[in-house]
């Protein structure tokens, strides 16, 4: 259809109507609120799931192993998470008439999810880590006790799993919040707290509480944040 007013006018409005789509677009808070349950989640699985044994190691007395969690909690709870936010998504795009960019959001995250499993397993594959062997990586045979090992077990987790589609999505959405989220998110993946933090020792059965507590802690906080923005941005409209 022709347009009135002058070149300017004109691209001044497709740059208004391009936001306006894209805000449409954007379901930003219900994929952070699936996250952020499901991480939260690991707490109670890990409650349930916990076992302190005794096994030989160099040490005359034997040395105290804590097994938590589950191999399946996450490889499923993480697929069905991205699959419900394609779905959302798409629905989503449908109702409000405009098209969805969500693609490469979850197929990313399936694939390092992908990654993350497969790595699991190859780790796993003779059996759980004794105290004080090498930490077989893919045919890498790391020092279990090393600064370098204990970071490349963080990656290969929730940042590599999680944060990383988090800002495979933000640059769908072109959303420098969510961008600042998902840079937020990787920083408490990678840097968790100390041994003991808030007076929790090692051998406690709530020794993953932080470690769950803060990364989905932020995801919720920042689910609220968004849904609040869209619904602000709705009554605007």
């Amino acid at each position: 259809m022709p347009a009135n007013g002058t070149p300017h006018e004109v691209l001044a409005g497709l740059g208004e109507l391009t936001r306006k789509v894209r805000a449409a677009q954007r379901g930003t808070w219900f994929p952070l609120l699936l996250l952020g349950a499901l991480t939260l989640g690991g707490i109670l699985v890990s409650r349930l799931t916990y076992r302190m044994l005794t096994v030989p190691c160099p040490d005359p007395g034997g040395c105290t192993l804590v097994r938590q969690g589950s191999p399946l909690y996450w490889p499923i709870g993480l697929g069905l998470a991205y699959l419900a936010t394609a779905v959302f998504y798409v629905r989503r795009a449908r109702r409000r008439g405009v098209g969805t960019a969500v693609r490469p959001y979850v197929l990313t995250g399936i694939a390092l999810l992908a990654v993350v499993a497969a790595t699991s397993l190859w780790v796993t594959r003779h059996g759980m880590p004794q105290p004080g062997e090498p930490l077989d990586l893919w045919g890498l045979h790391l020092d279990p006790a090393s600064p370098a090992t204990r970071f490349v077990a963080r990656l290969t987790g929730g940042a590599l799993a999680v944060g990383l589609p988090l800002l495979v999505l933000a640059r769908v959405e072109r959303s420098r919040a969510l961008l600042l989220l998902a840079v937020l998110y990787l920083a408490v993946e990678l840097l968790p707290p100390g041994t003991g933090w808030a007076g929790i020792a090692i051998t406690s059965p709530w020794a993953f509480l932080p470690q769950y507590a803060l990364p989905g802690a932020v995801l919720l906080l920042g689910a609220l944040g968004f849904a609040l923005a869209e619904r602000t941005r709705g009554r605007a409209a």
